[in-house]
């Protein structure tokens, strides 16, 4: 019996071939493959620091010059291999190299991952709280010593296009390289690898976006073996967006001579998201990406390029931009920051503590409903208001992150044009507003958007996830907890 067991489990390696597509299928995956790399590159190119956010031409676009617009996003004399540098990509590579030293040689826990559908359990080590206190005290110390002129920082103004690019290289060929080394994957392997669900469809690109392997690991020499998909998750990404967010603290202070305290206050939230999550690291082992996601461009894209290079939008704007909140503002963004960082916290505490015991006084009082299952959904309290009411408050602390920025948009001036109300840097040149007010909210309140859809997919996968798992006892319990995310609203 035990033989049969262990044999149906070693079948279950080879995840069994599904056509259930998300994200619009192959044409979906296609497109966020190929166009997502392109959309980073013109929030660089069109929000700039040669001539405005967005660029002039871009607000006349009936009169728009193809010429003009080049020069006034600063497209390379050789096109587009002017984006690409062996410089930047090398130094790149060296930040990577760099984390994987780290990884082997500083201290950190060993322990178990959650219990894989073919049984056992892969083994992690876990210090990026660890890697990421090392490389900040290096650059804290090189900033001490040379100021807003330390080499990492001019480097990355001057060549983050080129950064970009590098990036971009390396997330697809991270993502070839685990989805032709999924084709390994065989029944009963003894390294506990095993294809993903979602990603065995038979498509192609929809299998490479989406991510083949579940957690394919790679052994490097004098490194040991690498959990792919933890490492890119937890380490690279997330520090290279506090990296470039300090970047452009110092860009500010090299064009202005000051620094504001709205570039200083998104940076300590968002250094703050990160710290917590790093710091809280065995809590990502038991996170849909890594229980159930495969590990594919989507996610190889979106450790390496997007988290860090869309997320410090705000603070490359305020670079070039600088724009002071005062105690009013401060404490205006704060309140909204405090209440969603509030909902989020004290809504999971609330489900945790109802799971792990529910006679706890501070839950007792919950009303649920209890499904066929044996599980029990909460329906009062926190989780009586929006069945994804953690949602709401994670969209709340996104908010701060581009109020800030106020109506943004500004135009860049030569020197010596005395236009009215005009911020000076130390060049000379001149930042207003203009005709450009307003527009560049495109950018900077970008991430909203981009949030408030992402947790919309999420509570669409957990709603058809939960009504595979409780059937009939989901609709009852939908029909009690009316709202998905919003009150009264969604």
């Amino acid at each position: 019996m035990a033989g049969k067991q262990n044999q149906a489990a070693a079948k279950k390696a080879v995840a069994p071939r599904q056509q259930h597509y998300e994200f619009g299928g192959p044409i979906g995956a296609f497109g966020i493959t190929f166009g997502l790399p392109i959309l980073v590159h013109v929030f660089n190119l069109f929000c700039n620091d040669i001539s405005g956010c967005p660029a002039p031409s871009l607000l006349r676009p009936k009169s728009l010059d193809l010429a003009q617009l080049k020069r006034e996003i600063g497209w390379p004399d050789n096109g587009v291999f002017g984006l690409f540098s062996w410089s930047a990509t090398l130094w790149t590579l060296g930040y990577y190299a760099l984390s994987l030293v780290q990884y082997r040689f500083l201290p950190g826990h060993h322990v178990e991952g959650t219990e894989l559908s073919t049984g056992g359990r892969l083994k992690y080590k876990l210090n990026a709280f660890n890697s990421a206190m090392c490389t900040l005290a290096i650059l804290a110390a090189g900033t001490i010593a040379q100021g807003a002129e330390f080499p990492v920082w001019t480097f990355i103004s001057d060549n983050f296009a080129q950064i970009i690019s590098a990036n971009i290289l390396f997330a697809f060929a991270l993502a070839i390289f685990v989805y032709v080394r999924s084709f390994d994957v065989k029944p009963g392997n003894k390294d506990m690898r095993q294809l993903a669900a979602g990603g065995v469809t038979g498509s192609l690109i929809y299998d490479f976006y989406i991510g083949r392997e579940l957690n394919p690991r790679i052994t490097l020499p004098l490194i040991g073996e690498v959990d792919i998909k933890e490492f890119m998750e937890m380490r690279p990404g997330l520090l290279g967006w506090i990296i470039l967010n300090c970047a452009f603290i110092a860009k500010q202070y090299r064009l202005y001579g000051y620094v504001t305290d709205s570039i200083l206050f998104i940076t300590a939230i968002q250094a703050f998201y990160v710290f917590d999550g790093i710091y809280m690291e065995p809590a990502v082992l038991t996170t849909m990406d890594i229980t159930t996601d495969g590990f594919g461009f989507m996610l190889s894209f979106g450790d390496v390029v997007w988290v860090p290079f869309m997320y410090s939008t705000q603070n490359r704007y305020l670079a070039v931009h600088p724009q002071q909140l005062g105690a009013f503002g401060l404490i205006a963004v704060g309140a909204v920051l405090a209440a969603g960082y509030s909902i989020f916290r004290l809504s999971n505490s609330q489900k945790n503590n109802f799971r792990t015991n529910p006679e706890d006084p501070s839950v007792k009082h919950l009303t649920y409903l209890q499904t066929k299952t044996g599980s029990r959904l909460i329906t009062s309290g926190w989780w009586g208001i929006a069945r994804h009411i953690n949602y709401l408050g994670d969209w709340l602390q996104s908010w701060p992150y581009s109020l800030p920025t106020g109506i943004a948009g500004y135009q860049i001036l030569s020197a010596g044009s005395n236009a009215p109300g005009a911020i000076t840097m130390l060049d000379g040149r001149e930042v207003v507003q203009g005709e450009a007010r307003g527009w560049g909210t495109v950018f900077t309140y970008f991430y909203i958007l981009y949030f408030a859809i992402l947790l919309i997919h999420r509570d669409l996968r957990d709603d058809e996830k939960c009504s595979k798992k409780y059937g009939d006892d989901w609709e009852k319990y939908k029909k009690l907890v009316k709202w998905r995310i919003v009150p009264g609203i969604y």
